[in-house]
């Protein structure tokens, strides 16, 4: 039964509701999200990388930000064969919802179930038929204040991974602009079930994403059989993550991902016994 303030619907003797609900969720016969595979799909230019939404705090940014994230995960989360279907103005309201507030400064640690359904106009079941607890529920928020993963352009090894680095450069210049963002993740460093849900859901499909490209690549000879994907890896987001979380007084030039990108292929098509390594792609300038 949903608890939440005002929002699920009355009901009298032997359960028989007798009033409407109120709330986003309102209409049982709610369509769902309509299938990303139907959407049309193009494929961006080499190395052009979208410019970032500005006021990523703002609720409304980041309700569409969400909207996006979600219909982009529908391929890979299989739809749910029982229950009524997802409601998405009820999702958007939740996640506007725990936005609103954390900008009103709530702590993660206080922001109760309870509080977050009274905030977004549903009700307590609604909330947990979409998420398991607060921590899946904040990682989808999170994830939606940064803003969805870049896709990639497929179009060289050299412009997968400036795509790759270049989201990780804007996410830097995002974490040192958004007071909201850098709020959160303070307190989130200091919550280990939710840190490490962040970087279960988060973290690991980056690295993952990063380590495709490279296994990709040398399995259609841009790299020499042998490369160390995982050192590979890191030497690529070592960098960027320096100068993003550890230093954040380092400039985070435009031309950034571009210069560590071409100085980590330099190396490793340069190191010994790559010899036979088809050279064509990438094309990496020439330092200067």
């Amino acid at each position: 039964m949903d608890t939440g303030t005002g929002t699920g619907a009355d009901t009298g003797a032997g359960g028989v509701a007798t009033g409407a609900r109120t709330g986003p969720d309102n209409d049982p016969e709610n369509t769902p999200v309509s299938d990303p595979a139907t959407r049309p799909v193009t494929v961006p230019e080499p190395v052009a990388v979208p410019e970032p939404e500005t006021g990523q705090g703002d609720a409304g940014t980041v309700a569409r930000s969400y909207q996006r994230h979600r219909m982009r995960g529908a391929a890979d989360c299989p739809a749910p064969t029982r229950g009524r279907p997802r409601s998405e103005a009820a999702e958007l309201a939740i996640v506007e919802g725990v936005v609103k507030l954390l900008e009103e400064g709530v702590p993660l640690a206080e922001l109760s179930i309870e509080r977050i359904a009274r905030t977004a106009g549903v009700g307590k079941a609604t909330i947990y038929r979409r998420w398991s607890g607060k921590e899946e529920l904040f990682v989808d928020v999170v994830a939606s204040i940064e803003g969805p993963d870049p896709e990639l352009p497929g179009t060289s090894l050299r412009d997968d991974l400036i795509r790759l680095l270049e989201h990780m450069r804007r996410r830097g210049l995002n974490l040192r602009n958004s007071a909201l963002l850098h709020n959160v993740f303070a307190q989130m460093k200091t919550l280990p079930k939710l840190w490490d849900a962040y970087h279960e859901v988060v973290v690991e499909p980056r690295r993952r994403a990063m380590h495709g490209v490279l296994r990709r690549a040398v399995a259609e000879g841009e790299l020499p059989e042998g490369t160390d994907i995982e050192l590979a890896g890191d030497l690529l987001s070592g960098p960027m993550l320096l100068r993003t979380v550890m230093r954040s007084d380092a400039p985070l030039a435009d031309d950034l991902s571009a210069r560590v990108v071409d100085t980590v292929l330099r190396g490793l098509l340069n190191a010994p016994g790559t010899e036979g390594v088809r050279r064509e792609k990438p094309q990496v300038p020439p330092l200067g």
